[in-house]
This record gives C-alpha cells, sequence and structure tokens, in this order.
C-alpha cells in the first residue's frame, strides 16, 4: 500500500509539473544564436534575408525578416522567418528561429513570404503571407517567439481580395496602430486593399476597402508610418521595383502621390522597406541581392540607409549605400 501511494504521489506531481511547463512554455523566449557586429550592407552575411519589418521598442530595434532558402536560387523558396535585434544599429542578435510556414497547417503553398510584426497589450502578432493560401496571423508573448498560430485558418484570402483576380494578390500585410489605439491592416499585390482590425487584433473589423489615388502604380509592399501629423504609405511600384509614396492627413486617406523614394535596386527585381524612428533617428530599411557569393532577385540581402525629412514633410531621396549605419 505505501508504495503504491509513493507511485501514485510521483505521478502526481510528473502530471503537475507537465501540465505547469507545457502550459506556460511559450511565454520563455527563444535563447540567442549568436551576435555579430554589422559591417555595413548587406546587414547579414551568413544568410539570405528579404522583406523586413522592423518594430521599435523601448531601446531595442527587433527585426523581422523573411529568409531566401540558398544562395543563387533561381525562384522564391522561402521557408520560415527570422529575427534579429539591436541596441545601437551596429552589435546584433540572432534569435533560434522563431515561426516556420509549417506552423500554419492550412498553409498548403509551403511558402513562407513577406510578414509584419506589432505589439499590442504585451503580446506580439506576426502577420505573414503564404502565397496563394492567404494571410495569418501568429502570437507570442515573446518578441522571439515562439510563435503559434492564433487561428487555426486564414485571417484573409483571395476571397477578401475583391478586385483582384491572380492568385497571389493576398500577400504583404503590414499593421499600423493609430494614435487612438485603433489597429489597422494593409495588404496586396497590384491593388491595395485595407481594414480595421478588432481589439483582439486577429480578426477583421467591418468592411474591407481598397486604396484608390491618381498616379498609383502599386505593386506590393505596402507600409504605413507617421511623421509630424501626417501619414506615410509607402509600396513598391513597377517592376522591377522600386519603392514610391503617398502622404495623407487620415490612416484611411486620401493619399497624395508624392514619387519615388527609393531607386530599383539593380541586383533584385523586388523592393520592400520599412520605416522607423529610432532613438531620434529614422531608418529606412529594405532589401537587395547585394551579398556577393550568389546573391540575386531571389536569394536577397537586407540593408539599412539613413531616411531624412524636407522641410514641408517630403521625403528625401534615400541613397542606398554598401557603407551603411556608421
Amino acid at each position: 500500500m505505501k508504495n503504491t501511494l509513493k507511485r501514485m504521489r510521483k505521478s502526481y506531481i510528473g502530471l503537475i509539473t507537465a501540465l505547469v511547463f507545457g502550459s506556460f512554455s511559450p511565454i520563455f523566449a527563444q535563447e540567442a544564436v549568436k551576435t555579430f557586429t554589422a559591417q555595413g550592407n548587406p546587414l547579414i552575411t551568413d544568410k539570405y534575408t528579404a522583406d523586413p519589418a522592423a518594430l521599435v521598442q523601448g531601446d531595442t530595434l527587433w527585426l523581422y525578416v523573411g529568409h531566401d532558402l540558398a544562395g543563387g536560387q533561381t525562384k522564391y523558396v522561402m521557408k520560415d522567418w527570422l529575427v534579429y535585434s539591436t541596441t545601437d544599429m551596429k552589435n546584433w542578435t540572432e534569435y533560434q528561429v522563431p515561426l516556420k510556414i509549417t506552423d500554419f497547417a492550412w498553409a498548403t503553398s509551403g511558402d513562407a513570404f513577406a510578414g509584419h510584426v506589432t505589439e499590442k497589450d504585451g503580446k506580439y502578432y506576426w502577420y505573414i503571407s503564404t502565397n496563394w493560401t492567404g494571410i495569418g496571423v501568429a502570437v507570442s508573448d515573446s518578441p522571439t517567439g515562439p510563435f503559434k498560430d492564433a487561428l487555426g485558418k486564414p485571417l484573409l484570402t483571395n476571397d477578401d481580395c475583391f478586385a483582384s483576380s491572380h492568385a497571389w494578390a493576398c500577400i504583404d500585410p503590414a499593421v499600423h496602430i493609430d494614435d487612438d489605439g485603433q489597429a489597422w491592416i494593409f495588404w496586396g499585390n497590384r491593388e491595395c486593399y485595407y481594414a480595421k482590425l478588432k481589439d483582439n487584433m486577429i480578426e477583421i473589423d467591418g468592411e474591407i476597402k481598397q486604396i484608390k489615388f491618381d498616379q498609383l502604380d502599386f505593386t506590393e509592399a505596402p507600409w504605413v508610418h507617421q511623421y509630424k501629423g501626417k501619414y506615410y504609405l509607402t509600396y513598391a511600384s513597377g517592376f522591377p521595383e522600386k519603392i514610391a509614396y503617398a502622404m495623407g492627413d487620415r490612416m484611411d486617406g486620401p493619399y497624395e502621390y508624392k514619387g519615388i523614394l527609393n531607386e530599383i535596386a539593380g541586383n533584385s527585381n523586388t523592393n520592400h522597406q520599412s520605416i522607423v524612428a529610432f532613438k531620434g533617428e529614422w531608418y529606412f530599411i529594405y532589401h537587395n541581392g547585394g551579398i556577393q557569393t550568389d546573391g540575386g532577385s531571389y536569394s536577397r540581402s537586407v540593408c539599412i540607409d539613413r531616411l531624412f525629412y524636407n522641410e514641408d514633410g517630403t521625403i528625401k531621396r534615400i541613397q542606398m549605400t554598401t557603407e551603411g549605419i556608421r
């Protein structure tokens, strides 16, 4: 009888331990893989990275990127996403892989396309695109993950892209939280769509609408940021892609076209930008095909250069450099 009670007690303790650590393990931050010092552009040279999305929190800039699988690729092969951080734009930390396309059981395309991470109420939401299977959202209690599919299904699909007929219309999500706390999501290829998000950040709130204005040669990669009371919508334009921008007085527009912000990289057909303020300076984060060994349109590299405004609020043309941030 005594031995039986001991065995029962051990089993009970083991069960409680498993439940506790199993329930709360997702909140544990991913461990660092390595640290490195930036040597200019491209920023990351041991992997091929693309589609950057930056999130600034206090004295830390978190950089979320897509991951081209190898050098010398002849098509887009992307199976996971990566995360890095810095406190000085010089010294960087890489973390364990926080999210993979296989974490979304419904994403039968198998493509880990561009994404965007934002934080609300202590939780981190990663909005990702999967080529033709839609846009999903994953959630974590840590900026480094691990992240978990929040819905078990897409947040948005091609059915929501009412003005589009091609298979890859529902890609490139970008989320911006307005001053009143309302979160908005922008996305699209060839057509730019937007909608409000509910407070839970994983449901669309109301009608999906389309951005329309003169001179908008919109291809993909929308990004919204604010500066001195103005809203800036930047996006990839044409093909090969350059980055253009427009300005408005409201999140939902109307937006007035202001011109080209960043020229064609020359060694990458695509471009994809992230614009953030960090420690009093503005940064333009983008990708090219600049790794000397096997870099190109399908084996891309994230770069960072400074961004400057004119006195009237317009943005100066970006100067792409190999020196990067010094």
